[in-house]
């Protein structure tokens, strides 16, 4: 086969172990950074206080004002916190908010980032970035924004609710599952997502039978991690696309969204990339993978309906306008026609077709 391909590699330390947030003090001071600013959303403030407790008076202040899909004006205030305190570095406590916020952070100051993440959304090991303003979700890439170390912890991840770990581990299968159809793909990210896939569907269950089996978080984290990697190596399409759509402009739950999307997404797709459908066959066991992760979700407990996520009825022009009105990767070329059919029957919660 004649091999022709671009691999960025990420740079960053991983820290993966049961555990590993004691060791967030050495990883600080590896960094060399005295004056930081913690970042957590509201709920998890206690939890960041706590895991940054050792670094005494390096903490210049905490920030516990994350929010979902990190509004302008919640990035802005945070960013001014930053400045106004000194801050050299940015601890980053929780999941794709926390991170996101922090992020936005960097983005302007440039201030390195320990992500320590709670969720499997996978958004710390990526150079994208996000923010939402007026109904819309920009995002982009810079470098600047990818953290300089993640310290994951399964531990961590114990206390994650049931429903929530669920449309977490999924969300992070939709970074695995685009990035085997993306046209900038290579051989190490299609290899880690394949790894990723199975890793995700073989312990979300396990995680859903035993929320305290360790092992099984282990193993979620893992997959999540691969995901995340690839996400930051490879282009999105439209599942994504329809995702930040739908967030940013009815402020859907981000990955309960996720979740209801995706096995919709792959069964439009995946006819057209043979690749990709024969990756996930492999990791799912199953011969149709859009059905087999639609009834897989369902059957852990996540809702499949946008419309009990809080998609209104007459929404369904208004994502399909804004897809179709800027141009993205995708396996095959899409019309109205093919959203209407898509976004209806996950409005419906009907299984894919």
């Amino acid at each position: 086969m004649n091999h022709d391909f671009v691999h960025e590699g990420r740079p960053g330390r991983v820290v993966f172990a049961a555990g590993a947030s004691t060791r967030l003090p050495g990883e600080v001071e590896r960094l060399g950074l005295r004056r930081l600013i913690v970042v957590s959303t509201p709920e998890q403030a206690g939890l960041a206080a706590e895991l940054t407790s050792p670094l005494g008076d390096r903490i210049a202040a905490p920030h516990p004002h994350a929010t979902m899909h990190v509004p302008v004006a919640v990035a802005a205030e945070a960013v001014a916190r930053a400045r106004e305190t000194g801050a050299d570095g940015c601890v980053a406590v929780g999941g794709g908010s926390a991170i996101g916020l922090a992020k936005a952070i960097a983005k302007e100051t440039g201030l390195p980032i320990v992500a320590v993440p709670t969720t499997y959304a996978g958004s710390e090991m990526t150079p994208v970035w996000g923010l939402t303003d007026a109904d819309r979700k920009t995002t982009g890439r810079d470098p600047r924004v990818l953290p300089a170390t993640v310290v994951y912890d399964p531990e961590l991840t114990l206390t994650l609710p049931i429903g929530l770990s669920v449309t977490s581990g999924m969300n992070a299968l939709a970074h695995a599952a685009e990035g085997l159809y993306a046209p900038d793909g290579s051989p190490i990210s299609t290899l880690m997502a394949a790894e990723s896939a199975r890793a995700l569907t073989g312990a979300l269950p396990r995680v859903v039978a035993d929320p305290r089996d360790v092992d099984a978080r282990s193993d979620t984290l893992y997959g999540a991690w691969l995901a995340g990697s690839v996400l930051g190596a490879t282009t999105m399409s439209l599942h994504h696309k329809l995702c930040h759509i739908l967030g940013g402009t009815f402020g859907l739950p981000h990955s309960e969204t996720h979740t209801a999307i995706l096995p919709h997404v792959l069964a439009f797709n995946l006819p057209a990339a043979s690749r990709a459908r024969t990756a996930l066959q492999a990791a799912f066991g199953a011969a149709d993978p859009a059905e087999h992760l639609f009834h897989l979700a369902k059957d852990l407990g996540a809702e499949m309906s946008l419309r009990a996520l809080g998609m209104p009825e007459n929404g369904l022009e208004t994502v399909a306008g804004q897809a179709l009105a800027a141009p993205y990767a995708n396996p095959r070329p899409v019309t109205g026609a093919d959203l209407e059919h898509l976004l209806g029957n996950a409005l419906a919660g009907a299984a894919p077709a």
